[in-house]
């Protein structure tokens, strides 16, 4: 027998990024938790950067997701410690950006001492591959994509031009 809690968090892991549509909130590490207060469901969310103009589409939802299966009272809470990372995305989810023509973000840099980060002002080395071709070869075209999440590259064998999400 499902649990409510069990039934609540399957729905709400269903919800899609409304800027990557290949991920689910789930896929993506957005959705934290997904729990039940007497009749209230509660899921919480983090965003993947301050400000992401996603997150009123992403809580709206799985709000708009949860009462259409039959909860009654949802409450969606942002949650911003600890801070996201793109490590969080799973590898279906990896696998999901590869399928759609993105490129997945490489691990996120760590820091060595806990402390102030330090500021660089030049684009960040990666060695991203083509989505399409696994090609190594590849450069920056800008550090914006179609949206802020995004880098732009282009394959130097295939020529194409594809995304890359970036690291966090």
């Amino acid at each position: 027998m499902v649990s409510v809690r069990e039934r609540a968090a399957a729905v709400a892991a269903e919800v899609r990024d409304p800027e990557m549509p290949m991920l689910t909130l789930a896929d993506l590490g957005v959705l934290r938790d997904v729990r039940v207060d007497g009749d209230v469901v509660v899921a919480s969310i983090t965003p993947t950067y301050s400000g992401c103009p996603a997150m009123a589409t992403m809580r709206d939802d799985l709000v708009h997701r949860l009462t259409d299966a039959g909860f009654g009272r949802v409450e969606v809470r942002v949650v911003l410690e600890p801070a996201w990372s793109s490590d969080w995305i799973t590898e279906s989810g990896r696998a999901a950006l590869r399928a759609a023509g993105l490129s997945p973000p490489g691990p996120a840099a760590r820091l060595s001492t806990p402390g102030p980060v330090p500021l660089t002002l030049g684009p960040p080395r990666r060695e991203v591959r083509c989505p399409r071709c696994g090609s190594g070869r590849t450069r920056s075209v800008s550090e914006f994509g179609s949206t802020a999440c995004k880098a732009l590259y282009r394959c130097g064998d295939c020529l194409e031009p594809f995304d890359h999400v970036k690291e966090i």
